[in-house]
């Protein structure tokens, strides 16, 4: 397994960086199996990808009926909620999904009304039986954005969601609202041959700097993401700034 960081000049520069990754990733992975399967994520960068994915002529090279889709995390929210991270990304690719092969995260008010924990087992349930007979399906990518206190998915520092064995958990208190989330765990997340950790402006240079520095995963989740094959930070030079001797070591 490898760790790789790129930074790139500005939040903008970013985003049209992870999305031309994001389709040779995606273009790759059909090459090798003939289908890719690919974790969102939600925040301000992710959207930014997510429409430069859409806006950019290299997305016809990618077969989209043969994307499978899924999240690492979401708030629990009635659906079509603007505050989900479906509802982000299903705006912003449009009609490039195919929608049998999307699979969001239960919403509020959904089979499991206003519980939480139903939510999260029948969301393991279903990876499970796309997985089968393993217990999680392949996963060829997985997106992260990273919180300025170093939070990754829905696993906040110190947070139970940190500690989670299973597949998938509620969470709730969540110290950044909505309160109550569901979210892929750590053991989850280290399943996928890739994870991309992408965080952009000064807000974020001090998390990405605790990562680095040799935290433990319960104080900063971030810093327990370990992709099996590959684990890539790409950073715009603010998030950067303060982690830049470290991250010259990484190279």
């Amino acid at each position: 397994m490898s760790t790789d960081v790129v930074v790139h000049s500005d939040p903008q520069v970013l985003a049209e960086a992870v999305a031309a990754r994001l389709l040779v990733a995606l273009v790759d992975a059909q090459a090798a199996r003939g289908e890719a399967s690919v974790v969102l994520t939600g925040g301000r960068v992710a959207g930014a990808v997510y429409r430069a994915v859409a806006a950019s002529p290299a997305q016809h090279a990618v077969d989209w009926s043969r994307v499978t889709v899924w999240w690492g995390d979401e708030r629990f929210l009635p659906a079509g909620h603007e505050q989900r991270n479906e509802t982000q990304a299903r705006a912003a690719f449009g009609t490039l999904l195919e929608p049998a092969r999307v699979h969001p995260m239960p919403a509020a008010g959904g089979p499991d009304g206003t519980d939480p924990e139903a939510a999260a087992a029948r969301y393991a349930q279903r990876l499970a039986a796309a997985g089968h007979p393993a217990r999680l399906p392949h996963f060829d990518l997985l997106l992260l954005g990273v919180g300025e206190d170093g939070h990754i998915a829905s696993i906040f520092p110190e947070q139970p969601a940190a500690y989670e064995a299973r597949a998938v958990c509620a969470v709730r208190g969540a110290p950044k609202p909505p309160p109550t989330r569901l979210t892929l765990t750590l053991p989850t997340i280290n399943t996928a041959e890739q994870v991309w950790l992408v965080a952009a402006g000064r807000d974020k240079a001090g998390a990405v700097e605790m990562a680095f520095s040799g935290a433990g995963p319960v104080q900063v989740p971030a810093a327990g993401v370990r992709g099996v094959d590959r684990t890539l930070w790409l950073l715009d030079r603010a998030a950067a700034a303060q982690a830049r001797p470290r991250l010259r070591t990484l190279r």
